[in-house]
């Protein structure tokens, strides 16, 4: 366990943006002393990143744990849609540190989870049994899809990576079928949840909907928007209802994101809850508060009896994945 008092440097690094935040460790409580945003496509390095940082940082850092989108091994990371190296060693070295962590950042959002409070949640399973033990699971649509299990071992809980988001994708009717094959022509035979459960997925379905439109009239003008903001323009152009493609876009994906929700829930068993982290649910919280997003949820056949006891909760807490980060390193 840490001392009394001491400084830990949490991150997120993510394909779009990375998040760094100090905390104070006091007592067992996590005290924000300052965070920044950056974004990640503008540095060479997640060093560049933490250099420029902690700059104007007078107080001595003692620890970091940093939660990166790729797989961790030995201590060392490929970041899945960066071309980052990442090295607890390089690290700990460069800024002088006692103890450097890296870890899968959704098993980061995954400790977070466990950190926060009812209302960091907005239920979206009227008839769950809220009271279940059992399994966790987070599923993030954000740049990419991550995936984490939170394993019940009876007498506490036991995060861990996957990289589930990359499985194949599985179309449930033809419309989806058809999308699929479009994909298959953009990305090649091996079609990831990834691909459609993301920013970019969103987008692309967007552009998939144009070409196969036989209404010109649906169309909505986003040539002037900037590809990196398109999928933001997208979602808010269909939740303020003014054109039927965004609004058919962002239901689809809904329904798909819904659909590996209830793969993962499945998958991992997870009668103690499913949580929908990362950056987009928060935004589209009424999309997923529709009857879309529910009966998809509970479109598993025999096991749609099992989806309908399993709470399946959007995690609002803005700093989740920060949290756990820190929490990992205190645990």
């Amino acid at each position: 366990m840490a001392n009394a008092a001491e400084m830990i440097l949490a991150g997120d690094v993510g394909g779009t943006n990375t998040r760094l935040t100090l905390y104070k460790l006091v007592n067992g409580c996590f005290q924000s002393q300052c965070q920044a945003v950056y974004l990640s496509a503008d540095y060479e390095s997640l060093e560049q990143i933490i250099a420029e940082f902690t700059a104007e940082i007078t107080d001595r850092i003692d620890r970091a744990c940093i939660g990166v989108a790729g797989v961790v091994i030995n201590g060392r990371c490929a970041a899945t849609n960066l071309p980052w190296i990442v090295d607890e060693a390089e690290l700990s070295c460069r800024f002088h540190l006692s103890t450097v962590r890296l870890i899968n950042d959704l098993e980061a959002a995954a400790y977070g989870v466990l950190a926060l409070e009812g209302t960091d949640f907005v239920e979206l399973n009227p008839d769950c049994k809220s009271d279940q033990q059992g399994n966790r699971a987070v599923i993030a649509a954000g740049t990419g899809l991550g995936e984490a299990v939170i394993a019940w071992g009876g007498a506490g809980y036991h995060p861990f990576a996957t990289e589930g988001g990359h499985s194949d994708f599985a179309p449930v009717d033809r419309q989806q079928d058809a999308l699929l094959h479009w994909l298959r022509s953009r990305w090649g035979n091996h079609v990831s949840y990834e691909r459609i459960v993301s920013g970019p997925g969103l987008v692309d379905i967007y552009r998939w909907l144009l070409e196969t439109c036989s209404n010109p009239e649906q169309t909505v003008n986003l040539a002037n928007v900037e590809a990196e903001n398109l999928a933001a323009a997208i979602s808010s152009t269909a939740l303020a209802g003014n054109n039927a493609i965004c609004e058919q876009a962002l239901q689809l994906f809904v329904r798909i994101y819904a659909q590996e929700a209830g793969n993962l829930a499945l998958k991992s068993l997870a009668t103690g809850g499913i949580y929908l982290a990362g950056g987009i649910a928060p935004k589209i919280l009424p999309a997923l508060q529709s009857d879309t997003f529910l009966q998809a949820w509970l479109n598993k056949g025999r096991f749609s009896g099992l989806l309908k006891s399993i709470s399946v909760k959007v995690v609002q807490h803005p700093q989740v994945s920060l949290l756990g980060a820190a929490s990992y390193i205190d645990a």
